[in-house]
């Protein structure tokens, strides 16, 4: 592990003595990253959790735009397992927690109601990745997911970097290759909270949302996919312009009761498949600050922290229901279970390829 870059005046306040731990005979760190815009974020190698991320609002005040914590014990027992960490080795849902690939059914672990969610209680957010920081800009972190970790086939050999620009950009680059036919979808589960972090941290549900999808996939009661792929006109998933996440979030709307707010995904307007894509934006009024998502994945899961407790995190602030938007590009959920959506196998001698940009910003 090589971790140079580390300073102890860190705008986010946090120390790298308490986010190392030995955990399976392998460590934990704290990783920063800074830009020349004097932004930074931090990030530790336990799940590949996104602790803070310090971009200005409008008057040029640095907050934290993202929810975390303060140590590595609170990030691993963390009430929101799932909370800014990466996720796999495959995002969303899976139902009943099973699948079939060349004729074969694979059962995985059931953390969800009756379904598997993010790869399980054990999936890629709980595990120590190889940290290797380049730069003052960029940490890349690997990890081998065993064949039949969690229950899923194949040795996978993944690796993720995290890059922040100088235009404020955090860019994920994740590749990853198999030695066995097997599905892969991998994502972030970073949890934004644009007015940034307070006791209690603000609703988000002032924020203004437009989504570059002219389709979504909706849910059934246990939050599956029901297979269709239905127009977001005339009902309150669209947000093809833009309106506040608030406006429309309470109407009786049956896809809204089922996910107790938006906690969908939506297929992204595509020319071509795999190419980078505007995905979304995301306008904190009062603030100013802004967030664009750029993805080349074929969905984006919107997701209004509907389930939030007010636990506490990153240096005592407080994460209520509905004070965060998640963004997590991705294949659609339960793809292995429905043969029309676009496929998530990942064969022998192909590479698995994604980049996902979030990208901020300031509007007066």
């Amino acid at each position: 592990m090589n971790n140079t870059f580390y300073y102890e005046n860190n705008l986010c306040g946090l120390k790298r003595t308490d986010f190392q731990k030995n955990i399976g005979g392998k460590e934990t760190d704290l990783f920063i990253l800074t830009n020349d815009n004097g932004a930074e974020m931090a990030i530790t190698n336990y799940g590949g959790a996104i602790l803070a991320i310090m971009v200005p609002d409008k008057n040029g005040k640095l907050a934290n735009v993202v929810q975390g914590h303060d140590n590595i014990e609170s990030v691993i027992n963390s009430p929101e397992v799932f909370l800014s960490t990466l996720i796999g080795r495959y995002g969303n849902r899976i139902a009943k927690g099973r699948f079939q690939l060349d004729g074969k059914e694979y059962k995985l672990t059931i953390n969800n109601g009756p379904n598997s969610l993010h790869g399980g209680p054990t999936g890629y957010h709980a595990r120590v990745w190889d940290a290797q920081q380049t730069s003052k800009q960029s940490v890349t972190l690997h990890y081998l997911s065993e064949d039949g970790e969690e229950g899923f086939p194949g040795n996978l050999d993944i690796t993720v970097v995290y890059t922040f620009t100088n235009q404020n950009e955090l860019v994920l680059t994740y590749t990853a290759t198999t030695d066995k036919r097997t599905i892969v979808n991998l994502t972030h589960h970073a949890f934004f909270s644009l007015s940034g972090l307070a006791t209690p941290t603000a609703s988000v549900e002032n924020n203004i949302v437009t989504i570059n999808a002219d389709f979504y996939t909706p849910i059934d009661e246990v939050s599956i996919t029901t297979g269709e792929i239905l127009k977001v006109e005339g009902t309150p998933m669209d947000f093809r312009t833009p309106h506040t996440i608030g406006s429309r979030i309470n109407e009786p709307f049956q896809q809204l009761v089922y996910g107790a707010g938006y906690d969908h995904n939506y297929v992204i307007n595509k020319q071509e498949a795999g190419t980078l894509t505007f995905a979304a934006k995301c306008v904190e009024p009062i603030s100013g600050r802004t967030l664009e998502v750029y993805t080349t994945e074929p969905g984006v899961q919107v997701y209004t922290a509907n389930w939030h407790s007010g636990f506490a995190g990153w240096h005592g602030a407080t994460f209520p229901a509905r004070s965060a938007i998640c963004f997590e590009a991705q294949h659609f959920p339960d793809t292995p279970n429905k043969g029309h959506f676009p496929s998530a196998a990942l064969n022998p001698g192909e590479v698995y390829h994604q980049v996902t940009v979030y990208k901020f910003g300031i509007e007066q």
